[in-house]
């Protein structure tokens, strides 16, 4: 544990981008539950169903709710809310784009947030082959007018999504943030790379102190629906064939989302301390460390459904990584802390909800 480790900080304003995602909609939930200030920001676009991106916001806002209150608005019209106490969460939801500059310079001015959650990305490995041009205005305009508007407001801690997919063709296993990860097989993870150097140069040139996390394949309740373990739900549930790639011989380190928000919970107020740079710049892995190899994730997440898989086996897809496993030795040096959930646990909980949402 760090000796200069800091309790949570409740009274701090947190904005969230892509507060209506996955991860973004269980950080804010927990931000919530603390009695924090959430400032959530969000384009709502179509990738996936929408619906489902509203009916996490719809969420948030009864969490608010019944804590204090709750205001949304636009990005063109964005409303000045009174403070709340520290004692009850408030959240206010700001419909803009990450790449509309003017939009987020705005949010910055009237919120002033104290620690910036960068979450708001275009994700997706195989997507990225099809539609490059998303990619460059959400990860790459989208993070530099985030960082821009931390070098103005001068924030305490700006934290910000990365991904396994930086690895890209690596071999050494496992993967650890020391490794070089210039072999990049995808766009996407080109973008990721990209945002953690240019949150580097931020950090040195204009002291922002900067966190990257490298998530590994996070699964959970109100997950993406472009995920292997949602899509084939819906599938084997309608008695659809499933597409298993590389003939099933690949493996993951499957994180279960609240593993990943309890880490985020103790990075938040918890800047890096300078390093021998005197930069305050820090990249963690957020895995289980434990990777699965996909058929046994297949046979668990039947065995959850109560139904068996129809299965068509193809060869490795553009883009795809034959194994993820990440080694968290630094988030356990740093907050005494690993991601623990078995798969077993979390694709239970995950089902539980899928089958309640999807009725």
């Amino acid at each position: 544990m760090r000796s200069d480790f800091k309790p949570f900080d409740t009274t701090k304003t947190y904005l969230v981008t892509g507060a209506a995602g996955f991860i973004g909609f269980h950080l804010c939930r927990r931000l919530l539950s603390l009695g924090c200030k959430v400032i959530g920001f969000d384009n709502l676009n179509d990738y996936y169903d929408v619906s489902l991106k509203q009916a996490r916001l719809d969420q948030l806002a009864s969490i608010a709710s019944s804590l204090s209150f709750l205001s949304s608005s636009s990005s063109s019209s964005v409303s000045s809310l009174p403070a709340s106490s520290p004692s009850s969460g408030s959240f206010t939801f700001v419909e803009g784009d990450l790449a509309d500059k003017t939009a987020v310079d705005n949010l910055f001015s009237l919120y002033s947030p104290s620690v910036v959650v960068n979450l708001a990305a275009q994700a997706g490995v195989r997507y990225s082959i099809d539609n490059p041009y998303a990619y460059l205005q959400s990860n790459l305009v989208g993070f530099l007018n985030i960082l821009e508007a931390c070098r103005h407001t001068h924030v305490s801690h700006l934290v910000y999504a990365s991904s396994s997919s930086v690895y890209g063709m690596n071999s050494k296993i496992p993967f650890s943030t020391s490794d070089k990860v210039d072999n990049p097989v995808s766009l996407y993870a080109a973008t990721k790379k990209s945002n953690e150097l240019m949150a580097h140069s931020y950090t040195h040139l204009y002291g922002i102190p900067s966190t990257g996390l490298r998530f590994f394949t996070v699964y959970g309740p109100y997950g993406r629906p472009d995920m292997a373990y949602f899509s084939f739900s819906k599938k084997i549930m309608a008695g659809e064939p499933i597409k298993i790639f590389n003939n099933g011989d690949m493996y993951r380190d499957f994180t279960y989302i609240d593993d990943i928000v309890q880490g985020m919970e103790n990075i938040l107020c918890n800047p890096p301390v300078p390093n021998e740079h005197g930069d305050r710049y820090k990249i963690y892995n957020i895995g289980n460390n434990k990777p699965e190899k996909l058929m046994f994730f297949i046979e668990t997440l039947e065995q959850c459904l109560g139904k068996e898989a129809k299965k068509e086996f193809l060869p490795m897809q553009p883009g795809d990584v034959y194994q993820t496993y990440a080694d968290v030795s630094d988030l356990i040096a740093d907050f005494d802390f690993k991601p623990s959930t078995p798969l077993s646990l979390g694709l239970a909980s995950f089902v539980a909800w899928f089958k309640s949402y999807y009725k």
